[in-house]
């Protein structure tokens, strides 16, 4: 018997130490899966005479949902990663897009990523290379700095380019905290049109040029903990986009006299931009592309745009004739929790935003667009003005009640030469953000 319950005990001794154990957690189906995304929409109340004319002198007014990006992240073998994030928006414009005149899904980012070379160029260096549709040069930069769910980036807003294009990219992640460089060559056409369309149709054979951005994220104080986060987190970034636009004559016709078959002009027409970009914000974590706590974020740029456009006949009789025009934008933000301002440890659910833009889309209209004498001694321009108050309801949830104005100035008595300002508008925004 006392064999028999030796026998027993280290029989089962295993399974009672095993049971006194803690349980060993399952392995994720997906190892390294991420999901995350951001919903944010407003009510606007249109308050400018303009918008209250089209409504017989009653103010215009409606919820939106302006946009829902839900973003999946996974591994993809060594060293490699997935990227897709998609964009709910809704159709406001039918001519372009008559299928469906409501709430839609595309793509806005799908890309795949391969990173090498980590620690070559530093501590915490790195190379990436990535292939799909992808973030441009500088508008998801700043967007971390800005928040997006009021307004586009004044970049974005003023047509410099998309925030999002197919292509193939490079992202050098400098070393010792000195920031990072990116450069993109893309299609040119943004994520929310097709490739740039010939006359016989979209596709390969009518997109022979594409676009070039490169830009220099530089942080020299980052790794300098005992500086004031205000200079330590300061961000400067020169960022310079090369692109073309094909000729209004590249299919040639009857009696042009181009260079090209039946007197194509097959040279693209120039479209670049370049500018400086300047923020400071008070800690790394800072972000407003994740829902990142910010306590204090200012930034602004300077750019400039230049786009050529041929006109005449492009024959003997009538020459085709080039034109340059220049468009500048110089804009500043501000987000600040005043509370926290001078002291970092009084957390504060309050915080006040404001913006100004002024937009110049010709720097020079007298002598770049064809017929435009109307225009001596003007340089037509558009302010933009954002003010609002802003309220955490939680760590994730944000209301902001807010305040946008555009207004023309400069413009010369329009005639049938000149080109008519848009109207002032102002809209009243309650407007909100939900981080998940």
């Amino acid at each position: 018997m006392r064999l028999i319950a030796v026998g027993a005990a280290i029989t089962i001794a295993p399974a009672l130490g095993f049971a006194q154990q803690a349980p060993t957690a399952p392995a994720p189906a997906t190892p390294g899966f991420g999901f995350s995304g951001t919903i944010f929409g407003s009510f606007g109340y249109k308050t400018d005479s303009a918008s209250k004319a089209q409504l017989g002198g009653s103010n215009p007014n409606a919820f939106n949902l302006d946009r829902v990006y839900l973003t999946y992240r996974m591994p993809a073998g060594d060293n490699g990663s997935v990227r897709v994030t998609t964009d709910i928006f809704q159709n406001t414009n039918p001519a372009q897009n008559p299928y469906y005149q409501g709430w839609v899904v595309r793509l806005k980012y799908a890309y795949l990523d391969y990173t090498g070379l980590r620690n070559e160029f530093g501590a915490g260096s790195s190379l990436t290379g990535r292939i799909g549709l992808l973030h441009t040069v500088l508008i998801d930069h700043e967007e971390s700095f800005w928040p997006r769910y009021l307004q586009q980036t004044g970049i974005e807003k003023n047509g410099f380019f998309s925030s999002s294009d197919a292509g193939a990219a490079a992202l050098m992640t400098l070393g010792n905290k000195w920031g990072e460089i990116y450069g993109t060559v893309t299609n040119g056409s943004g994520y929310s049109s097709y490739d740039n369309p010939g006359t016989t149709g979209q596709g390969v054979a009518n997109n022979r040029f594409k676009d070039f951005g490169l830009r220099a994220s530089l942080t020299p104080f980052a790794n300098q903990p005992t500086m004031t986060n205000v200079i330590r987190y300061l961000t400067i970034t020169p960022w310079v986009y090369k692109g073309y636009n094909a000729s209004a004559f590249q299919s040639g016709g009857t009696g042009q006299v181009g260079p090209g078959t039946n007197g194509a002009i097959t040279d693209g027409l120039k479209r670049d931009r370049y500018g400086i970009f300047a923020a400071i914000k008070d800690t790394s974590s800072c972000d407003f592309r994740n829902g990142g706590r910010c306590r204090f974020s200012l930034g602004g740029d300077f750019a400039q745009r230049t786009d050529a456009s041929d006109n005449g006949g492009n024959t003997a009789a009538s020459p085709r004739v080039v034109h340059d025009s220049t468009g500048r934008l110089i804009d500043g933000f501000v987000f600040v929790r005043p509370l926290e301002l001078f002291d970092k440890t009084q957390k504060s659910p309050f915080s006040i935003v404001a913006r100004w833009d002024h937009w110049t889309p010709n720097t020079d209209p007298s002598s770049s667009i064809p017929n435009a004498a109307g225009y001596a001694g003007t340089t037509p321009a558009y302010n933009f003005y954002v003010l609002g108050a802003s309220w955490d309801v939680n760590q994730r949830m944000t209301f902001t009640a807010d305040y946008q104005n555009q207004s023309p100035t400069n413009f010369p008595t329009p005639t049938g030469t000149n080109v008519k300002p848009t109207p002032q508008a102002t809209t009243m925004f309650l407007h909100f953000v939900v981080n998940f």
